[in-house]
Formats: C-alpha cells, sequence, structure tokens
C-alpha cells in the first residue's frame, strides 16, 4: 500500500494533483526540465520524423510546455492537450510557441483525421490507468483515447509514449487496448539493465508496421548505433538550408536566447564548447 501511495496518479487526479502551486514548482526545477527535455529529444528521435521539415505535431499531457519547448526548437509546429488547467496557465504565463488545449484526453481528443505528422507523451500515460470517478473504465478510456488518436494521425505516423508503467498488467492493458484501435507497435525500453536510466517507450504505428527502433543501452549495438548516429547528424548538417547547424555556436546561442524569452535560467558560458553535458539521474 506504501508504494502505491508513492506514485502522483495515486495521490488525486491529474487536475487536482497539478494545482497552482505543484505546476509551478514543478517547471521551476531544474532536475525536471532537463529530465523532460531529455526524454522529448528520445521521443522525437523515435518518432522518425522526415530530416529538416517542419512537422505539426499533438503532445498528450503536455503540461506547461517542456517537451513542446523541445518540439519548437527543432522547428516542428505543435497542439498540446492537458487536464490541469493550472499547468496551462503556467504555458501561458511563459509564452510556449504551441496552441493549448484543456481537456480529458480519456474522452477522446478533438481534431480532424489526419491532422498530425505524430504524437508525443512524456510522462502522463499511466494516469489513463485510473479510476477517478465511478464512471470511469480505464479499458475504455484508454481505448476511447488511442481510436481517436489512430483517427487524428496521418496514415503512416508514429506515436510516442515515455510513461511509468506500475506492473506488467498495466502494460498489457494499454499495449492491448492500443491494438484493438488499430495500432501496430510495441515497447522499446533504454538501458533495461539500469535502475535509474531505464526508460519505457510505446512506439505506435498507424495504418503501417514498421520495426521497433532499437533500444539505447542493448548489447552488442551501442557501437554500430553510435555510428550510425554520428552518420546520420553529418547528412542532417549537410541539407540544411538557412539554419544553424545543430550543437554549432549560433545555434547554442539562438537556444539561449528563446530560454531566456521563456523566463528560464541560462548558464552564461566564459568559453563556448559543442561538447554535450551529461547530466546525472
Amino acid at each position: 500500500m506504501a508504494a502505491r501511495v508513492g506514485r502522483p496518479e495515486h495521490r488525486a487526479p491529474p487536475e487536482m494533483f497539478y494545482n497552482e502551486d505543484e505546476a509551478r514548482k514543478y517547471t521551476q526545477n531544474s532536475r525536471m526540465i532537463e529530465i523532460q527535455s531529455q526524454m522529448s529529444e528520445r521521443a522525437v528521435e523515435l518518432l522518425n520524423l522526415p530530416e529538416d521539415q517542419p512537422c505539426f505535431l499533438l503532445d498528450v499531457g503536455c503540461g506547461s510546455g517542456l517537451s513542446g519547448d523541445y518540439l519548437s526548437e527543432e522547428g516542428h509546429h505543435w497542439v498540446g492537450v492537458d487536464i490541469s488547467a493550472a499547468m496551462l496557465d503556467v504555458a501561458l504565463e511563459r509564452e510556449v510557441e504551441g496552441d493549448l488545449i484543456l481537456g480529458d484526453v480519456g474522452a477522446g481528443i478533438p481534431f480532424r483525421a489526419g491532422s498530425f505528422d505524430g504524437c508525443i507523451s512524456i510522462s502522463a500515460l499511466q494516469w489513463l490507468c485510473n479510476a477517478d470517478k465511478k464512471s470511469h473504465s480505464p479499458p475504455k478510456r484508454l481505448y476511447k483515447f488511442f481510436s481517436s488518436l489512430y483517427a487524428s494521425l496521418v496514415r503512416g505516423a508514429r506515436a510516442i509514449f515515455q510513461f511509468y508503467p506500475e506492473n506488467s498488467e498495466q502494460l498489457e492493458l494499454i499495449t492491448a487496448q492500443a491494438m484493438k484501435a488499430g495500432f501496430t507497435g510495441g515497447m522499446v525500453v533504454d538501458y533495461p539493465n539500469s535502475t535509474k536510466a531505464k526508460k519505457f517507450f510505446l512506439c505506435l504505428f498507424a495504418g503501417v508496421s514498421g520495426k521497433l527502433p532499437v533500444a539505447l543501452g542493448a548489447q552488442q549495438v551501442e557501437e554500430t548505433m553510435s555510428q550510425a548516429q554520428f552518420t546520420n547528424a553529418r547528412l542532417r548538417f549537410k541539407n540544411l538550408k538557412g539554419k544553424p547547424v545543430k550543437r554549432s555556436r549560433d545555434w547554442i546561442l539562438e537556444k539561449k536566447e528563446r530560454r531566456r524569452r521563456q523566463g528560464r535560467t541560462v548558464r552564461n558560458d566564459t568559453k563556448y564548447t559543442g561538447r554535450k553535458r551529461k547530466t546525472r539521474f
């Protein structure tokens, strides 16, 4: 029983748990900002979007727009949906670049068929597995969400959900309802042998069957994956037109200025370095 109390989704419904105080505390936590950015980056990588082409994306459980910040930095347009009015108020104050919608995705998402080129969701999907009202049935709410999401995606698009499953039964419930709604795909578990770095990503394909991406930290593929990522990065930089090379000096300066406008703390480096900083979890 003590373990259940420790999970946020067991304390209160999301619209109540993420009240004004919690929303601001979450958004001002530098560790949460960094983790959210890293998971958003990985989710977009798993989307496998066309190179150097702006896409129209849906962010489910967008909260205060931390994951949306990364989408904007990558040049994409996005719409965010969240059930917490307090979280969306903070997003408005931060002047995020995406459009925001207050809504319960368990009741379905209200978009035209084929509206989005992809969907991401960071740390939100597990909330749909709870029955916060007598009328709530988790299997029905999950199916309603997945079926409406399936319709809103262009055929061939992907939906990537990073979430924290409570147990194997919850994993089975979520994947079963997604497949029932028409999706194909499965779980990608990064760093499966690490307690702290382990992350679950549900990778769904709309309208087509695809090969699941290779998980990070998988044995015997790390060197190959690193080499492939380096090669792809060089090709991506070569094809850019009028856009700063990612992780170049101009790219980093633009990113810092964008974060300053959003009211976020930006470190003033005395010497530029393109090396990526490591963050401990």
